[in-house]
């Protein structure tokens, strides 16, 4: 008979790939998330619902720790508690916390302010899996050597996450000292602290996406309509709006207003968190009446195989890299592209380009005054784009686009 508890065995978990739960016994799971990282859970009934309490990654909670932990939550559920907020309210005592329960505590606090849950996955992933040293220490115990020993290794080779998990570690602290829980300066503090310690990221980083030449474009163009799959209709609309990669992925049928010639991506979805409206052109335009027939399930502009879920952004990159052979170019570098051609072959204003990928340009008295988001501008800029981008003709290419007079 199968043993009821203490299922797992270091081999194993070793060895676990399948994404999922697997279990260990007496309400304690490894989970193996999609993206390969593992973490352990306790799952318990509380009023008749099926609850889940973190507690950890498997980076920074070994099996046997893991089975305590589970030990003590089975305890406290069968002394007809809930464990979740149990931690809580010591969390929020002026006990001795755990830098990792109270950053744990201050993600669930202050989620609502995220702006999607992939803004909630990623600082509860950073946070277990980067910082996983830091977790087990009083927070009184990070010290300045304690975080550069977290930030130097990821600095060197991944500078963006490096420098978001800086700053959500500066939150945490900051956080735990307004509760009085820890005292004396921040040690994840970038200005005047460890901008001395650390290189400028500006020195390790390796440039922007790789970027077409915007000449070479409409040649691009030509071999893309060749290809009849959804990815090269998603590629060909997201080269023809300059939008970013999740903008086009996430674009659903009730963002499109045909008659109106408008695509409106709502705040949430947009990267400053602000809406954005793109006029579509005429081949747009065309790419959505193509996709139309599509539209059997889900609301979702370019579906996936699933239907109910978005084409995949690995999907454009795949057809470029793969199937187009174009191995050193990215989709988000068109954007670049299309930036190159409006400053070297139209005569737009700066910010009418800018606006048209979605920049914020100018100081907040600037924005102030400039309320409106040029969308007249942006459509005869947009409509220019387009007529270049799919120009067969050399004289074309090299024609010089003006605006219209105002």
């Amino acid at each position: 008979m199968a043993r009821e508890v203490n299922r797992l065995t270091a081999r194993g978990i070793a060895a676990a790939s399948k994404r999922g739960r697997h279990a260990d016994g007496g309400g304690l799971y490894l989970v193996v998330d999609a993206n390969g990282s593992k973490r352990w859970v306790f799952l318990f009934r509380r009023d008749g619902k099926l609850k889940e309490m973190g507690l950890g990654s498997l980076s920074s909670v070994s099996l046997s720790a893991a089975r305590e932990l589970a030990a003590g939550a089975r305890q406290v559920v069968a002394a007809g508690q809930n464990p979740i907020e149990l931690r809580r309210a010591q969390v929020s005592a002026d006990d001795v916390v755990t830098f990792g329960a109270f950053a744990d505590q201050l993600v669930t606090d202050i989620q609502s302010g995220f702006r999607n849950e992939k803004h909630r996955w990623q600082w509860k992933h950073t946070l277990e899996t980067y910082a996983a040293s830091l977790r087990p220490l009083t927070l009184d115990a990070v010290t300045t050597e304690k975080v550069l020993q977290v930030l130097t290794p990821l600095w060197q080779t991944k500078q963006e996450t490096a420098s978001r998990l800086r700053g959500r570690i500066e939150r945490v602290l900051d956080a735990a000292k307004a509760k009085g829980l820890r005292t004396g300066e921040n040690p994840a503090r970038w200005r005047g602290h460890l901008d001395s310690l650390l290189p400028r990221r500006k020195k390790l980083q390796r440039g922007h996406h790789a970027a077409m030449p915007y000449s070479d474009v409409p040649a691009f163009i030509v071999e893309l309509r060749k290809r009849e799959a959804v990815a090269a209709l998603m590629l060909e609309f997201t080269i023809l709006t300059a939008a970013r990669t999740g903008e086009v992925t996430g674009a659903t049928w009730g963002e499109i207003d045909r008659k109106a010639k408008l695509w409106t991506i709502p705040a949430e979805r947009m990267k400053a968190g602000k809406a954005h409206r793109v006029p579509l052109s005429a081949r747009a335009l065309e790419i959505v009446k193509k996709v139309e027939v599509l539209r059997t399930e889900g609301d979702f502009l370019f579906p996936g195989p699933q239907k109910r879920k978005p084409h995949s952004n690995i999907a454009m990159l795949a057809l470029m890299k793969r199937r187009m052979k174009l191995e050193d170019l990215t989709v988000h570098g068109f954007r670049s592209s299309f930036r190159d051609w409006a400053g070297e072959c139209t005569a737009f204003p700066r910010e009418v380009a800018e606006a048209a990928l979605a920049h914020v340009v100018g100081d907040e008295v600037e924005r102030a005054y400039r309320r409106g988001d040029a969308l007249e501008k942006r459509r005869e800029l947009m409509d220019a784009w387009e007529k270049f981008v799919t120009s067969t003709q050399a004289a074309d290419v090299g024609a010089m686009v003006r605006p219209a007079e105002t």
